[in-house]
């Protein structure tokens, strides 16, 4: 099975991490972080993100990861397509910078037509 994992920031990372850990047995996940503007301290912000992937899943799980750059919901689309992904796993978001499941090229976009199975893990307090 291949688990596509959409992460903004470290919190979001560990929180996925907590959903996954215990449902991988030799799957793959491929973690994708994308900066929508900019760079500088976002693209480090997400680069940690994937890191925290890295190191918590790789004893149950093959991980891989990638920095795009565009717009959240459009980089993820087109990572499913590129990796033929079993399932989507997105962290729901309590707003400030970086929320994304909202309307408007968001990822609540991609929810709402999903091309494959979705699961939104809970952002723990």
């Amino acid at each position: 099975m291949l688990y596509l994992v959409g992460t903004d920031s470290v919190h979001t990372s560990a929180d996925i991490c907590d959903y996954l850990e215990s449902r991988l047995d030799g799957d793959d996940v491929v973690g994708i972080a994308v900066v929508e503007s900019g760079g500088g301290t976002a693209e480090r912000d997400r680069r940690e993100a994937l890191n925290v992937l890295r190191v918590r899943l790789s004893a149950v799980a093959t991980v891989g990861t990638a920095v795009r750059n565009g717009t959240v919901a459009e980089e993820l689309r087109e990572a499913i397509a590129e990796r033929d992904a079993d399932e989507l796993v997105v962290c729901s978001r309590r707003g400030g910078p970086g929320a994304n499941l909202g309307p408007g090229g968001s990822v609540g976009d991609l929810i709402a037509d999903p091309p494959l199975p979705v699961t939104v893990v809970p952002r723990s307090p």
